[in-house]
């Protein structure tokens, strides 16, 4: 019987000892922490491109970056925006590479050919 009470009293007794002997070691160190977010460049303001006064006779490029499961999506916005604009000229084009990868072939082409563009980056 005197051993259950012991027991209990002399786990206090090591979790106490723990603590305070925890609790010096932490006062005799001090650690230095810097802030690792630091402060991102401003990010220029580049204004947006004037709005088209009419799509009539225009080509506007659809332009898929690729995102996963996306392509279906533009052919179908492809087909929505050709009934819904008939007398315009819609052009479903895949980028090369990923989202980040530059494609200067393509920006090249719809400048000499287009007169707009939709950037697709997700669903």
């Amino acid at each position: 019987m005197k051993i259950r009470f012991y027991l209990p009293l002399l786990g206090i007794c090591l979790i106490a000892g723990l603590l305070v002997s925890c609790t010096q070691k932490a006062d005799q160190a001090t650690i230095v922490v810097m802030n690792p977010v630091g402060q991102p460049p401003q990010t220029p303001l580049v204004p947006r491109a004037p709005r088209m006064d009419t799509l009539d006779g225009k080509t506007v490029y659809i332009v898929d970056a690729k995102y996963p499961l996306t392509h279906q999506l533009f052919e179908e916005m492809q087909k929505v925006l050709s009934e819904r604009f008939p007398k315009t000229n819609w052009v479903v084009k895949e980028k090369a590479g990923t989202y980040m990868d530059d494609d200067p072939k393509l920006w090249e082409e719809i400048k000499a050919k287009g007169h707009g563009m939709i950037l697709g980056v997700g669903h």
